[in-house]
């Protein structure tokens, strides 16, 4: 049998944290090429990083467990000087893309939103399964939505409801800094962390089915 390769996913201790307690063996602090961590740190010595981690790090220290993800954002933004936040929006959470940009433009910030479906592209001209039409035939276009941020100048971009895979293109080609204002999930109400609390009840047969149901 082939030996697990440990990492911090499989940790209990914690101990780079607090460092209250002894490391495990295969942690990775310990056992890691000095020269990674030390080019992971000389990249903070670069402008934007190492605004954004000053401004985080006071943003979680100021308000912690007192402020919500959209004040946080704001706070942020406002530490890091930034005034036009874009957003990038699914269609299905257009109404509550419209309330936070209300929000943002009250609390003083331009806002500039683009929807997912912006370009009106059909599924199948980039190679998407024609029955995939059955719930819509127009793609969704994270890299467009990008580029168009991108092109009115955002300085920081929130991406709301977007589906997987396609927040990942459209983190690999925004220029502007972008965090996530809503993580979709159609199941839980756009709260994914419900369905890990109840991977060992609720959602457990959809998680760890039975070998044989999952080789079907």
């Amino acid at each position: 049998m082939e030996k697990k390769e440990l990492t911090c996913i499989d940790c209990f201790v914690t101990n780079c944290n607090k460092e209250d307690k002894e490391y495990p063996d295969f942690c990775l602090t310990t056992n890691m090429d000095e020269d990674v961590l030390n080019e992971a740190m000389e990249l903070y010595k670069e402008d934007e990083n190492r605004r954004s981690m000053i401004a985080a790090g006071e943003v979680e220290h100021d308000h912690y467990c007192r402020y919500t993800r959209v004040e946080e954002i704001m706070a942020y933004a406002r530490k890091m000087g930034m005034k036009k936040l874009g957003i990038a929006t699914c269609v299905g959470l257009i109404s509550e893309s419209r309330k936070l940009a209300s929000i943002l433009r009250y609390n003083g910030f331009e806002v500039y939103g683009v929807a997912c479906k912006v370009g009106t592209q059909k599924k199948v001209d980039v190679g998407i399964p024609e029955r995939c039409n059955e719930i819509g035939e127009n793609m969704c276009n994270p890299i467009l939505q990008a580029k168009l941020l991108n092109e009115a100048g955002t300085e920081l971009n929130i991406v709301m409801g977007l589906c997987v895979g396609h927040d990942s293109l459209f983190y690999k080609y925004s220029d502007a800094l972008v965090t996530t204002g809503v993580t979709k999930d159609r199941v839980t109400g756009h709260n994914p962390v419900a369905a890990i609390y109840g991977a060992d009840f609720y959602f457990k047969k959809r998680f760890f089915p039975p070998k044989d149901e999952e080789e079907k």
